[in-house]
């Protein structure tokens, strides 16, 4: 066995070890279910809107164009879904009434751009893209994002829509309390992710989202920070999150699971222990959802989370479906 593969396996066998004993055990039959080997080009994406996201996306992809542009066009389909609550025009404002935006965009060569608290802009995750090549930042928020948006031609919309402001008011009515807790892992999956790899092998990922409904003014999750919501590393692989993102940050979520990757586990493997960090991290897990999306550089993905129902959209040349992941434990 040649050292390289000696090392990486240890490393492997190492990660596997900090497990719980029954994931560990159940590991290798969850992982040749799931585990998938495609090979470039490849797009995955998170939850059922996903499939439309994944289908704009591999426009780019079979016309061999960069990853980078496949990422950005897939969930701008998402950004623009008026039925969607969790993701751009149509999603739910926090506690006030606003619609605040979150995105981020990440390519191979580690190149990134954010966007936080945006408000009345149609596509933050092109903002973001904006901010990455545009200016030496990385993160732009609130007004400043706003402003920034405007000067470089982004077109305006009036948020709440309609619908959403009508959901809101009642919500206002019923509300009690300071804050009220919504239930993530049904109707507020508040995020799409997204990760490809083209065909000339290029990793690039993106994520965008309107956040937790009903949320104190100001909140930011996971979606628009690189490495918590999104990382993407050219010579490994890439990951995004979706869930509870104060859970993820506290991890450094998809940087985990792509670090994971870098020690030899796979995409299915890492995605499983770093659920398993987060479970370990938190006393109380109800309600408390996540899920991890994974892709290498072979095309193999991996996807896991705490709870059931997380599920993903999958395209290549030879697939395209809608998956549903593994997970660590049933609701109780």
């Amino acid at each position: 066995m040649k050292r390289r593969n000696f090392v990486k396996l240890g490393l492997a066998g190492a990660a596997v070890s900090v497990m719980k004993p029954s994931m560990a055990a159940q590991l290798s039959e969850k992982q040749h279910n799931h585990e998938m080997g495609t090979g470039a080009p490849v797009v995955v994406s998170t939850w059922s809107h996903g499939m439309a996201a994944n289908a704009s996306a591999w426009k780019v992809i079979e016309s061999k164009g960069h990853a980078l542009d496949a990422v950005e066009q897939g969930v701008m389909v998402t950004e623009m879904d008026i039925a969607n609550r969790s993701v751009g025009i149509g999603g739910r404002p926090d506690r006030d009434g606003h619609v605040t935006l979150d995105a981020c965009i990440m390519d191979e060569e580690s190149r990134c751009g954010a966007v936080a608290c945006l408000e009345g802009i149609d596509h933050p995750i092109s903002v973001a893209r904006k901010v990455m090549e545009e200016t030496p930042h990385v993160m732009l928020v609130g007004s400043g994002a706003r402003d920034f948006a405007l000067e470089h031609g982004f077109g305006q919309t009036k948020t709440p829509i309609k619908e959403v402001k009508k959901d809101w008011k009642k919500w206002k009515k019923e509300q009690k309390e300071m804050v009220k807790k919504p239930e993530i892992n049904h109707e507020n999956h508040d995020t799409v992710g997204m990760l490809a790899l083209d065909a000339k092998g290029r990793l690039s990922g993106s994520c965008t989202t309107s956040g937790w409904a009903y949320k104190i003014p100001g909140r930011v999750g996971d979606s628009p920070i690189i490495g918590a919501g999104l990382f993407v590393d050219g010579h490994v692989g890439a990951a995004c999150a979706t869930g509870m993102g104060e859970a993820v940050i506290r991890i450094a979520g998809s940087h985990t699971v792509v670090e994971l990757m870098r020690q030899g586990l796979s995409p299915q493997q890492a995605c499983e222990a770093a659920v398993e960090r987060i479970i370990q991290k938190h006393k109380d897990l109800t309600g408390l959802q996540v899920g991890f999306l994974a892709l290498n550089l072979e095309g193999e993905v991996g996807a896991y989370s705490v709870y059931s129902g997380f599920n993903y959209a999958l395209k290549s040349n030879v697939r395209d479906e809608l998956i549903d992941a593994n997970y660590d434990r049933e609701w109780d």
